[in-house]
């Protein structure tokens, strides 16, 4: 018998009655990758920064081994962009003792190269600070409620949800995840084996996060809570000499946030109540717990709330226009649910990076 999967998650403002269609066409949806870096212009690897329309990162990689006449393990890229939008990012091709390509002939109406460089090091998944939005929700008028959520979201931010995209269409990487852990399928892929792990443990971290929202926890921390900062590395853990009003004030301010755990080896940072409440969340997850760990997945925090400092919208006839940046590995769906509930083309492409 198939296991079901709850993937509708508690919303921070109550469910939006309001209704928009996404990604009418890609120019509804665009993305600006920021690597947080400047390549040093020098180095063994090119970085190729590509403006692409309708194509996803897997494709375009593929476009740009068979133009150079490299194996397709020397492209690299260091996050997945969503394949119905107009995105930038950057790619790297290892090219160790040869010149620069050619990539001219790379160009189309969907594919535009905008810059290349050099560095030393090789582009890596999740080397970059995050990305710049621009997205256009179209079949919706303005409202109070409309531009209540809006100030909400600005000032208080928004569950740090994976977006659906993780689990697969209809859920299916929890299916193969859950067979897997079972002992009914192996997996000898090493991609689809990661990604299955990571929809997993994804899975067990929402989890955790909507329990948070539905308890009221979501900005309130707990005894032995793990704050995690939002601009920078690092956290503290609240005990029984933190001053809860100094607390509750770098909170209000966006500087500290909740967490919960991405699961693995190791020990959960949480302490006291805040481990306590965990442990009870996770408990009827423990089978996928223990797979994980012996999976050799490591214990890690993620931030429970998604903020955003730069938020602005304005509206136009009939329909809205949102810009914002989001740090590296969060979902601006996560965003928009809290806003509207969206209308679009479905596909699986994992784009939280």
């Amino acid at each position: 018998m198939n296991k079901e999967f709850d993937l509708d998650w508690p919303y921070s403002f109550g469910k939006p009655e309001q209704t928009a269609l996404l990604k009418a066409e890609p120019a509804d949806f665009q993305v600006i990758e920021d690597l947080g870096f400047m390549p040093c212009g020098q180095g063994e690897h090119l970085f190729v920064r590509i403006r692409k329309t309708g194509e996803n990162t897997a494709w375009v990689a593929k476009l740009l081994a068979e133009h150079t006449g490299l194996p397709l393990s020397a492209i690299s890229w260091a996050g997945l962009k969503d394949r119905h939008a107009v995105t930038e990012q950057w790619f790297g091709l290892h090219l160790p003792g040869k010149p620069d390509p050619d990539l001219r002939g790379l160009q189309s109406d969907t594919i535009q190269v905008l810059q290349t460089i050099r560095h030393d090091k090789k582009l890596r998944p999740g080397a970059l600070r995050g990305n710049f939005f621009c997205l256009k929700l179209r079949e919706l008028s303005q409202s109070r409620e409309l531009d209540m959520r809006l100030q909400q979201i600005s000032q208080l931010g928004v569950p740090n949800y994976f977006g659906p995209q993780r689990f697969g269409h209809h859920g299916n990487n929890l299916h193969a995840a859950e067979a897997m852990f079972a002992g009914h399928r192996r997996i000898h892929d090493r991609q689809k084996r990661a990604m299955y792990l990571s929809a997993a443990r994804s899975y067990i971290f929402n989890h955790v996060v909507a329990a948070r929202v539905r308890d009221n926890r979501l900005q309130e921390p707990m005894l032995g809570d793990c704050l995690l900062f939002t601009n920078r590395d690092g956290y503290l853990v609240t005990d029984k000499k933190t001053d809860k009003n100094a607390i509750a004030q770098r909170i209000a301010f966006g500087e500290l946030v909740t967490s919960a755990p991405l699961w693995g080896r190791g020990e959960n940072l949480a302490q006291s109540d805040a481990l306590a409440w965990e442990s009870a969340v996770l408990a009827e997850h423990d089978a996928w717990l223990r797979a994980l760990e012996q999976a050799g997945m490591q214990q890690e925090r993620r931030r429970a709330v998604l903020r955003t400092n730069d938020l602005r919208w304005r509206w136009l006839d009939n329909a809205l226009e949102l810009h914002f940046s989001l740090s590296a590995g969060s979902y601006a769906t996560s965003l928009i649910r809290e806003l509207v509930t969206t209308r679009e083309n479905k596909h699986d492409e994992d784009s939280g990076q």
